[in-house]
């Protein structure tokens, strides 16, 4: 009786074995396409990215201020950011300015003031933007 079951006991296990195979590899099969579908999102996000913030290229990405208004003697935020930039500068001066692509600093206006942001790569390129903060 044991001679005519082991044969067949070994075809059952080879069967289950090629059968666990089979399943562990369709899985590790579609974790890596899950994974190559994964880093292709991201890439495609990090090339939006850089499209975005216009690659190397100059450009004023943000410039403003919150409150948009403020009373007198109250401080506001202004707020920028630059892409591509060497040099930056706020008129009328603040505090110290440097190219970054986001940067808040402090001001006190006593009256309507018109700030203008003006970025500067190293090729003699520029850009400028402005917005005037009320105070009321």
């Amino acid at each position: 009786m044991l001679r005519k079951v082991l044969p067949w006991l070994g075809v059952v296990i080879a069967v289950a074995a090629i059968y666990d195979g089979s399943i562990f590899y369709s899985r590790w099969n579609a974790n890596q396409a899950a994974l190559r579908e994964q880093k292709a999102k991201e890439v495609a996000h990090a090339r939006a990215v850089v499209d975005l913030m216009g690659s190397d290229s100059l450009k004023i990405l943000t410039f403003y201020s919150v409150p948009k208004s403020v009373e007198a003697g109250q401080q506001a935020s202004i707020c920028y950011g630059v892409n591509g930039a060497k040099t930056v500068r706020i008129v009328p001066p603040v505090e110290e300015v440097w190219p970054a692509q986001s940067h808040c600093l402090q001001v006190s206006p006593r009256r309507d003031t018109e700030y203008k942001l003006i970025a500067e790569d190293g090729a003699g390129h520029s850009v400028e933007q402005s917005f005037v903060l009320k105070v009321k």
